[in-house]
C-alpha cells in the first residue's frame, strides 16, 4: 500500500534551517510529481512546493519562494524540503503529499520555529 513518511522537523531558532525528507513506498515513485503541504496551527492547509517527477521542475508558494528548496532522489525514492531563513510564521504541520488527486498524505512533521 502507499506509504509516505515525514521526518526532519524540529525545534529551530528564527533564521536556522531545517531539511524535511518524505520517504514513499508502494508506488512508481519515479512517474509522480510530489508536493509539500502545511498547517498553521488553528489554519488552514497551505500549499507549499511541488516537484515534478523528474526533479527537473520546482515550484514554490510565495510565501517561502527564495528560503525554501525541493528536491527528490528517485532511486531512494525520497522528496526533500530545504529550508533556510526561517520565520516564526514557517510554525506548522509539514506534510508531503501525492498529487494530483491528493489521495495519499504523510502523517506530518512539525516545525516549530522560535527563539
Amino acid at each position: 500500500q502507499v506509504q509516505l513518511v515525514e521526518s526532519g522537523g524540529g525545534l529551530v531558532q528564527p533564521g536556522g534551517s531545517l531539511r524535511l525528507s518524505c520517504a514513499a513506498s508502494g508506488f512508481t515513485f519515479s512517474s509522480y510529481a510530489m508536493s509539500w503541504v502545511r498547517q498553521a496551527p488553528g489554519k488552514g492547509l497551505e500549499w507549499v512546493s511541488d516537484i515534478n517527477s523528474g526533479g527537473g521542475g520546482t515550484y514554490y508558494g510565495d510565501s517561502v519562494k527564495g528560503r525554501f528548496t525541493g528536491s527528490r532522489d528517485n532511486a531512494r525514492n525520497t522528496v526533500y524540503l530545504q529550508m533556510n531563513s526561517l520565520k516564526p510564521e514557517d510554525t506548522a504541520v509539514y506534510y508531503c503529499a501525492r498529487p494530483p488527486t491528493y489521495d495519499y498524505w504523510g502523517q506530518g512533521t512539525q516545525v516549530t520555529v522560535s527563539s
